[in-house]
């Protein structure tokens, strides 16, 4: 099955033989990576590479995370990932990754990153600069209206009948 969330790819790469595990599947701490890896790419798509690390002293840090594994990939998988931002304000970014087969199209992960804009002198937060905030703006418009994945907010539980 083909899923298609319309937002554009930002990442995609292989899944390498080193990051399977003993059930010769992607390992969970490689979801993480190569989400890391879209996380990088949406960052500088906004302004927040790093030249703007250099140049202004500030980056982000993500604050709370939560990933949800859907389907296996095995070595070999080309997978692409697409991020839908669900909000912002001056500190703060609310982003959501999805992560796709890329030949057969199959959603196999999702990752909701909360992150926030810091001081790497202050090790503080504050608000990021009005160019950056703009960006943020300008990407908001065109996606707060998709559908809001249903993965969004979720919290582990074991539920009791």
């Amino acid at each position: 099955m083909t899923v298609n969330d319309g937002l554009p790819e930002i990442w995609r790469e292989a899944v390498r033989p080193d990051w399977c595990d003993y059930n010769n599947h992607l390992n969970m701490s490689y979801y993480i990576l190569i989400f890391d890896h879209g996380t990088d790419r949406f960052h500088a798509e906004l302004g927040l590479d790093k030249d703007y690390r250099l140049s202004a002293g500030c980056s982000t840090f993500a604050v709370e995370t939560h990933t949800n594994y859907l389907a296996e990939v095995y070595e070999g998988d080309e997978v692409r990932v697409t991020t839908q931002l669900l909000d912002f304000d001056e500190k703060r970014l609310h982003y959501f990754h999805r992560m796709y087969h890329a030949g057969r199209g199959f959603l196999s992960a999702t990752t909701e990153i909360m992150a926030v804009h810091v001081d790497l002198d202050e090790r503080k937060v504050v608000p990021m600069p009005d160019h950056i905030q703009a960006k943020a703006a300008e990407l908001f418009a065109v996606h707060k209206d998709l559908p809001r994945p249903e993965q969004v907010g979720r919290t582990i539980s074991i539920v009791r009948k």
